[in-house]
């Protein structure tokens, strides 16, 4: 038996897939979930979630959300999702330095905190970058 994944944005439906495994980035560190897993309700950070279809792993970039895990179907909540496809090295790069730079000029709380998210985004994306290369 395998695992039932499907990630949901709020405009759309992201996958619908079936996996053997998938690694989430929750809020207290990486969850791995294989088939049999208890039932779970968790919150997610903003990362890089790993599917393993045909002993391949493939990653999509989270923003946040939840994921329900329960009889061998995980439902993820996400308040959006990159793919990959459309990432390439040199532009995940740029941005973690443009990101890098603004939380050393934000000045007010609120501009400190977009900053913020925004390194966590570049970071995510290189990191799914590096599963793909690996």
């Amino acid at each position: 038996m395998t695992l039932n994944i499907r990630v949901i944005a709020p405009d759309k439906t992201v996958w619908d897939t079936k996996a053997e495994e998938i690694i989430l980035p929750s809020s207290t560190g990486q969850l791995g979930i294989l088939k049999g897993h208890v039932p779970l309700l968790t919150a997610l950070d903003i990362g890089v979630m790993r599917v393993r279809i045909d002993k391949e792993w493939q990653p999509i970039i989270l923003l946040g959300g939840f994921a329900e895990v329960d009889n061998n179907n995980i439902t993820i909540l996400v308040n959006g999702a990159e793919e990959t496809s459309n990432l390439s090295i040199d532009k995940a790069q740029h941005n973690l330095q443009e990101a890098i730079k603004a939380i050393e000029i934000a000045k007010t709380n609120k501009d400190k905190i977009e900053a913020t998210r925004n390194l966590r985004k570049a970071r995510a994306r290189i990191q799914a970058l590096n599963v793909l290369n690996n």
